[in-house]
């Protein structure tokens, strides 16, 4: 059963690019019946904040991708091959044996190489135009151990070779590794060598991982191999870019999972978004479910090139997403961003609401920008009387239609003030009678919003109440006057 994992600090909240390999991850474990594992890697704890660990965990949630084994919101730990914070096997020790084991074999050694020396070294190299590879003295004597760091000899004239999922072949030459560090003392591995007894401990037999670790393999099948550890699969997918083909970073916009999610964006969009980033079917498809994702889902064909990220293609997703939601899923969502951006929910009905939310989904991109098209119909602005005439048609007839109109309104139930009864019972009224509904409708919708574009005038005199509505088609009476 094919094992994976992520593995990320908690120096930050959870980055999208983080989230597209986890995403990656979870596809292949879930396709192949394996399982995915987080594993928090803390041993930064200068930069380590438990803030950020909730964070990734509850990122992971939201987006629908939660880990079969690590831990969990509640700091509770799941799964047999705990602990899965780092620090926390770093206090009991776990990684002791096997810094002991490869100074022991002498596959590593104490070295107290100075900083100036190595400066000085590297700085020859780059005269002499050559790569910087450098080979310590693992025999020599009076090591200054306060001073020393652990390294691992690495071979001189090995090939390390692995065949990647998406790479293809490739191939390192061990002597360009120089000697590498891979401990500050016998009880602190740094990253290359705590990963390796971590991935083996654990049981991980495939590593998908951005390809920014290209440079980490051979090192790390070095040590693995050294060590005695099973061999395992390799996955290096392409960076995230922005539209400028540069690294994705915090220039570009928001760049983390939280911002999205505070932003209003969906999990299925996200998810369907983030799968596209650098994997796609030969059909060029673009809209998927999570259930469908797994199902066609391949490592093989993840693209070498790096992704560049498209907020338009997401925002275009996000609405698809949004329009394909349930009546109640809508307006729970709605409700819930309402309030955050500040609005005051109370002063509506739910009829109000659920008019107010629907004419908003026909328009946003997210949920965060709810509220920002009919926000403008509580303050009505002042608008020029002329606004309110239909083409020619002369001021006392538009005013009679208001009368009228306004009588109908003024005979309503709360039962019956509702968009779709008022377009049906007023447009009736109107062919009846024989009005061409611009010269009714086109005034109305000036009076009750004072725009020329805005959502249907039953729409906005359903969301402001018949009292507010009536209020305002007496101001444009007024307006009718002036002209």
């Amino acid at each position: 059963m094919p094992r994976v994992r992520i593995a990320p600090s908690p120096t930050g909240p959870l980055h999208i690019g983080t989230a597209r390999t986890a995403l990656f991850n979870w596809l292949y474990a879930r396709q192949q019946e394996g399982a995915f594992i987080l594993r928090i890697e803390d041993t930064d704890t200068q930069r380590s904040f438990l803030e950020y660990e909730q964070q990734i965990i509850e990122g992971l949630q939201w987006l629908g991708i939660p880990p079969d084994e690590g831990p969990g919101i509640d700091g509770e730990e799941y799964g047999e091959y705990g602990p899965y914070r780092q620090s926390e096997r770093m206090k009991q020790g776990v990684y002791r044996p096997y810094i002991r084991q490869l100074l022991d074999s002498g596959w590593a050694y104490y070295d107290d190489t100075s900083k100036q020396e190595l400066d000085r070294q590297r700085k020859e190299a780059e005269e002499a135009g050559e790569p910087f590879v450098y080979r310590g003295d693992p025999y020599k004597a009076d090591i200054d151990y306060e001073q020393a760091v652990i390294r691992f000899r690495a071979p001189h004239d090995k090939q390390i070779m692995w065949r990647d999922y998406v790479r293809g072949e490739v191939t390192f030459d061990s002597h360009l590794l120089g000697d590498f560090v891979i401990a500050k003392d016998i009880d602190t591995p740094l990253y290359n060598l705590a990963v390796v007894i971590d991935d083996a401990l654990m049981d991980i037999t495939h590593i998908i991982r951005g390809e920014d670790h290209l440079s980490n393999t051979p090192k790390q099948m070095l040590i693995n191999e050294v060590l005695g550890f099973a061999k395992k699969k390799y996955a290096h997918i392409p960076l995230i870019l922005g539209q400028d083909k540069s690294k994705l970073s915090k220039r570009h916009g928001a760049v983390t999972v939280s911002q999205y999610r505070e932003q209003g964006y969906l999990p299925e969009a996200m998810i369907n978004f983030l799968a596209l980033l650098g994997w796609r079917e030969p059909d060029d498809r673009e809209v998927y479910s999570p259930e469908e994702l797994v199902k066609v889902f391949r490592l093989k064909r993840i693209q070498k090139s790096g992704a560049v990220f498209d907020s338009a293609k997401l925002d275009n997703l996000n609405v698809r997403y949004l329009k394909a939601l349930s009546d109640e899923e809508r307006y729970k969502k709605g409700n819930q961003f309402l309030k955050q951006n500040g609005w005051n929910v109370d002063r509506l009905s739910e009829k109000q609401l659920r008019v107010l939310i629907d004419v908003e989904c026909q328009r946003i991109h997210t949920f965060g920008e709810i509220g920002t098209e009919t926000q403008r119909f509580w303050e009505l602005t002042d608008y020029p009387s002329e606004r309110l005439q239909w083409k020619n048609t002369p001021v006392e007839t538009i005013s009679a239609h208001l009368d009228l109109l306004a009588g109908m309104l003024e005979e309503r139930s709360e039962e019956t003030y509702d968009p779709e009864l008022l377009e049906t019972d007023l447009k009736a009224v109107l062919e009846e009678r024989e009005i061409p509904r611009g010269e009714a409708l086109w005034p109305l919708r000036v009076a009750l919003s004072g725009r020329e574009a805005s959502p249907s005038p039953f729409e906005i005199a359903t969301i402001l109440g018949k009292e507010e509505t009536l209020r305002r088609i007496s101001l444009a009476q007024n307006k009718l006057k002036e002209v």
